[in-house]
């Protein structure tokens, strides 16, 4: 996973950070640069994020309003973008409403980084998922599958959307 680039001040988004094991491994990167937007809509989640992670911008908050979001905190369009989200759990709509949100809010060489768990591949939630991923970014790339994982999952890698 990149979490922002090697220098400057990157504007880094994660969404469905939920315990926040991605949230950890961005402020490790990020090293106190730029800015760490993690968006939860479990307000329980959030606030237990917000604890843990006082240096992170914790917003409990829908992520389809990410555009709104940044703008509210007066920040430029997205850098990264890491999701946790269950992209295969989610209807063709929201799908649709949310990778609408994440392209909206990214600068035009931002990279989008999403996991997904071996097991949905067959799912055409999932297959959907793919096909959007494609049409919304020049580039996706899916990583190497990650076995130890509990449930194996890979990491899907696009950069500059459309």
């Amino acid at each position: 996973m990149r979490a922002g680039p090697g220098e400057g001040e990157p504007i880094v988004v994660e969404l469905g950070p939920g315990t926040g094991p991605f949230t950890a491994e961005i402020q490790q990167r990020l090293s106190g640069r730029g800015h760490h937007l993690a968006v939860e809509l479990n307000e329980r989640m959030a606030r237990l994020l917000a604890e843990r992670f006082p240096s992170v911008d914790v917003a409990h908050e829908d992520a389809t309003r990410l555009g709104k979001l940044l703008a509210d905190r007066g920040l430029r369009m997205a850098d990264v973008v890491v999701s946790g989200l269950p992209w295969a759990a989610f209807p063709d709509q929201l799908q649709r409403e949310l990778l609408d949100a994440v392209t909206g809010a990214m600068n035009p060489g931002a990279a989008f980084t999403t996991f997904s768990y071996i097991h949905a591949i067959p799912l055409s939630s999932a297959r959907r998922f793919r096909a959007l991923l494609a049409e919304r970014f020049e580039e996706v790339v899916p990583g190497r599958t990650v076995w130890r994982n509990t449930p194996p999952a890979f990491v899907f890698h696009a950069r500059r959307p459309r």
